[in-house]
């Protein structure tokens, strides 16, 4: 799509995308980066493939809740690398582990043991109530890798014929952009121009336990439902209450499981632990990945009770830096910060009052708040100005950065080491920047 750059650098074309995509009005980004950052921006897009349109800002340095462009300015991260770092930007702890574990023994790669995977496994499982973990490093791996175990426990323990298990999925679902990540995707973004498709994928609509029940009484081949317990990427949208509940307990009845993505709002980004606490269940697949690196290093892990776990057998499945010995350290004390920083009451706490300050702002252009801790979206009016990616540029001028999803939703995600006192700030921040346009 993004195949030449317009004379004149990437200003144009990230004008010219965003149009594409709903984004902008005729106002323009015009003067969005200074000429210091320009010269990153044009290299990066001399150099690199057009597969992002970045909000036109430079990063140099983060700290905490903070980052700095080249220029020195400082800003709120209301993104948090999509929930990556959850603990803050480097995090002294987690770094530390990183430091002091690559000089040490960095990779083995699966073909011999390592004195610190098995640690790191045991405190994980514990944690999270299951018996095993199959680490990889990356969310959507993580994700395939639950499909794989879902598959896998089909045939040898459901017993569905050979090459017939499905698995199904929500609409506006995204795990990532793999082939199999795509071939269950609703977003011609994501899949068009990309096929054929991997087979045995099924699309449902979210938060419609009928259409799940009518999918698994049709059919005794599904093995699995993946599903993300508050869709992240499709703008923070959050089922009903029981809506978890009562699929778990369908899934059981058709002899079929529960594959709880969380990649996104697991580790205490929604106030929860896992956000499907708040669904009150215990998925018998678990994907997780983002925060549990912290940001410093890419870590995913999968967790599942023995009937399922122990269906791939040694040498069926790995990945040559899936639980390497720095992954593994830096997940473990990613998952003490969050425990022992009571990272789960902040991001609740803080969570609700983040909506009541947005939600007070008496503003046409914004039509609802919605979410859960610090997983949050402001709705902006898709039929008026400013757009969502106007927004997004002024907050950016006026020290936050945020980015739109689905054209007209501003995701607010901040580290959830962010205080009561940098919130109020941040609120402020958000409602000068809404009433700074006109009304």
């Amino acid at each position: 799509m993004l195949a030449r750059v317009p004379r004149g650098g990437l200003v144009p074309l990230l004008r010219q995308t965003c149009r594409h995509f709903g984004a902008l009005p005729a106002e323009e980004l015009s003067g969005a980066a200074s000429a210091e950052q320009q010269q990153f921006i044009d290299r990066e897009d001399r150099y690199g493939a057009h597969n992002y349109a970045p909000v036109p800002v430079v990063l140099t340095r983060g700290e905490g809740v903070h980052v700095w462009d080249v220029d020195g300015k400082k800003y709120y991260d209301f993104l948090s690398a999509y929930s990556a770092v959850n603990q803050g930007h480097c995090h002294p702890k987690i770094v530390s582990a990183l430091i002091d574990q690559v000089p040490r023994l960095s990779l083995t790669s699966r073909a011999f043991y390592n004195d610190v995977l098995g640690e790191y496994e045991e405190y994980i499982t514990k944690l999270f109530g299951y018996d095993k973990v199959l680490p990889m490093n990356t969310g959507v791996e993580g994700g395939e890798t639950a499909i794989k175990l879902a598959r896998r426990w089909g045939y040898d323990v459901k017993g569905v014929p050979k090459n017939q298990a499905k698995v199904l999925f929500a609409e506006d679902n995204f795990w990532g952009r793999t082939l199999a990540a795509i071939s269950s995707s609703t977003d011609p973004e994501s899949f068009g121009g990309f096929g054929p498709f991997m087979p045995g994928f099924e699309v449902i609509p979210y938060n419609d336990l009928k259409a799940l029940e009518a999918k698994l009484e049709a059919d005794p081949n599904i093995v699995a439902f993946m599903v993300e317990p508050i869709q992240g990427e499709a703008g923070i949208v959050i089922p009903d209450p029981g809506y978890l509940a009562g699929a778990q307990k369908l899934l059981k009845e058709h002899n079929a499981l529960l594959i709880a993505d969380e990649v996104q709002t697991g580790l205490a980004r929604t106030g929860r632990m896992l956000a499907s606490e708040y669904g009150g269940v215990h998925p018998d697949i678990l994907v997780l990945g983002k925060a549990l690196s912290g940001g410093v290093y890419p870590v995913s892990a999968v967790l599942a009770n023995d009937e399922v776990m122990l269906t791939i057998k040694r040498g069926q499945h790995g990945s040559t830096y899936g639980g390497n010995p720095v992954a593994a350290k830096v997940a473990l004390a990613a998952l003490q910060v969050i425990v022992d920083e009571n990272l789960v009451d902040n991001s609740y706490k803080l969570g609700q009052l983040l909506r009541h300050e947005l939600q007070a702002i008496q503003s046409r252009i914004i039509t609802e708040v919605r979410g859960k801790g610090l997983l949050n979206a402001v709705v902006v009016r898709p039929d008026v100005s400013p757009s969502a990616w106007d927004i997004c540029l002024r907050l950016k001028e006026n020290g936050l950065l945020a980015k739109p999803t689905h054209g007209n939703i501003i995701r607010l995600a901040p580290p959830l080491t962010l205080t009561e006192e940098q919130l109020l700030e941040c609120a402020d921040i958000f409602r000068r920047t809404i009433l700074s346009f006109p009304q």
